[in-house]
């Protein structure tokens, strides 16, 4: 320490002052705290995530604080249930993502940030939208179909067609599968993995037939998407082509004058 003030006094620079902190703030800006803070969706790098976890969280409150008659109503009328997706389809397909499955919005939060949003920053938000939206109609429409076939041969009773069906599961373990498409062979791995045990794991605790068909139906749904989602992504109208300089030069764009 002593060498390093002495250089610097010699070289005419000002010694950087020593603290008790100065160590404590060098470790909040290391490499753990920097790869937290590039992870976390910004709405610059993630407009798609923090766009609908902001829709997630009107929601959400809304739920809390509002009517709870209107409030059934309204999930009621969004549910992706058999009978809403024979009458209203569309309408069903599309309010369901819109409400999140409990009274609690923070998980979501961790599920977005760890899932949709590094696949946005790999593919884009049009493409992230694309595999969320895949993952949350593939898995639904997939689920009830064999929540009709299991009680038309009477495996189970018809009040499981009245059932609420919201959330945006699908689409999460949609993106998570996609994801692991676009990462190194180890952790693609890794992420398939725990994708396969947290599958697991909802299928033996909450005992639905609906989750059972519907949450591995999103994951290899996303898992589908790898030969897509690994195709460049066409450069946008007015932006250069990858190879070609931006303008050529003057001297070479306009023709050679023949000497007289």
């Amino acid at each position: 320490m002593a060498d390093a003030t002495a250089n610097a006094a010699r070289s005419g620079a000002r010694p950087a002052a020593v603290t008790p902190l100065t160590g404590l703030r060098f470790g909040l800006r290391s490499v753990p705290l920097r790869w937290v803070l590039n992870r976390l969706p910004t709405p610059r790098r993630n407009p798609f995530a923090c766009g609908y976890l902001v829709v997630l969280a009107g929601t959400t409150v809304f739920a809390q604080f509002a009517n709870q008659d209107l409030v059934h109503q309204l999930q009621t009328m969004s549910s992706t249930d058999g009978h809403h997706l024979l009458h209203t389809p569309l309408r069903s397909l599309l309010m369901s993502g819109l409400w999140v499955a409990g009274p609690v919005w923070m998980p979501y939060l961790w599920a977005f940030a760890f899932t949709v949003a590094p696949l946005e920053r790999r593919v884009g938000p049009l493409r992230a939208a694309g595999v969320f939206a895949a993952g949350h109609v593939v898995g639904t429409l997939l689920s009830q179909a064999v929540v009709a076939i299991a009680v038309a041969t009477g495996k189970v009773g018809p009040s499981i067609l009245d059932e609420l069906d919201i959330g945006v599961s699908y689409g999460v373990l949609a993106s998570l599968g996609a994801l692991a498409g676009l990462l190194s062979v180890r952790g693609r791995y890794l992420t398939l993995g725990g994708a396969v045990l947290l599958v697991a794991h909802q299928i033996i605790t909450d005992q639905d037939l609906i989750t059972a068909v519907g949450h591995p139906t999103a994951l290899l749904t996303g898992v589908a998407l790898w030969g897509v989602l690994r195709r460049p992504r066409r450069p946008g109208r007015g932006s250069p082509v990858r190879g070609l300089p931006r303008r050529l030069p003057r001297r070479a764009a306009e023709p050679a004058l023949e000497r007289v």
